[in-house]
């Protein structure tokens, strides 16, 4: 069987499923590229108790995204060689249940786009049939809905795409890499949380512009917190970029 991405329905059912019992089992989590979304990062760095700046120094890596000139993480991995996630164990992942939006959604893809003569976004999904995997023999089936429901994947979409709102915003405005200073600020903003928090806490002038009603929940919740952060790097890049 070849690798193949197959379009399916959100009712459509597929065969799917992974356990210790199969063959391939953890062989997903090696020869790994992966990207964290905030939202990602925000989970795993709570998983693992650690403040956002020591979560990003020890796990992850940091990147200028070709397409967006926007900073991005990837996960290092703890084995160079095989490219193995620095979270894999021979039982399986050891932060499951705050795995990252990718993790999640595999085998399928997520494929978002925003039609011209449409307003919104529609939204597809694809079946990755990886010739490797054999969770494909599992007897199991789930619809697309299903899955979505099973992996805990609703608050994972919702705060992914206020990244892609950004990452729009940040196309309209300029195909070019940030200047170094701005994107080190839009780094805090996406990843570095407890930094931002400290903006935010002290009183900053630049957040003085923004919803009181974004601002209030963000003192007490780190999901709020990306939110106010994500709206902030809009402003920004507004006020830098259009000059």
């Amino acid at each position: 069987m070849n690798d193949s991405l197959v379009p399916l329905d959100p009712d459509a059912s597929f065969r799917f499923g992974c356990s210790p019992e199969v063959a391939c089992f953890n062989e997903c989590c090696r020869d790994l590229n992966q990207f964290l979304t905030p939202y990602d990062v925000v989970r795993l760095k709570n998983r693992l108790g650690l403040p956002s700046d020591v979560f990003l120094a020890r796990y992850t890596r940091r990147h200028t995204g070709p397409g967006t000139g926007l900073p991005v993480v990837t996960l290092a991995p703890a084995d160079p060689a095989r490219l193995t996630c620095p979270f894999v164990a021979p039982s399986g992942c050891r932060i499951y249940p705050d795995r990252p939006s990718s993790c999640r959604t595999y085998p399928l893809v997520r494929i978002l786009r925003r039609p011209r003569e449409s307003e919104g976004i529609l939204e597809e999904y694809r079946l990755l049939k990886e010739s490797h995997c054999r969770g494909f023999d599992a007897a199991r089936q789930q619809t697309v809905r299903e899955w979505i429901t099973n992996q805990g994947l609703a608050d994972y979409h919702a705060e992914n795409d206020r990244l892609l709102e950004v990452i729009a915003l940040k196309a309209r405005l300029s195909r070019k890499a940030l200047p170094p200073s701005l994107e080190d600020q839009v780094y805090m903003a996406f990843y570095d949380m407890d930094r931002f928090r400290g903006r935010l806490c002290d009183g900053n002038p630049e957040l003085a512009g923004l919803p009181a009603e974004l601002i209030e929940p963000a003192r007490r919740d780190e999901t709020a917190l990306l939110r106010l952060g994500l709206e902030w790097v809009k402003q920004l890049l507004k006020r830098t970029l259009t000059r």
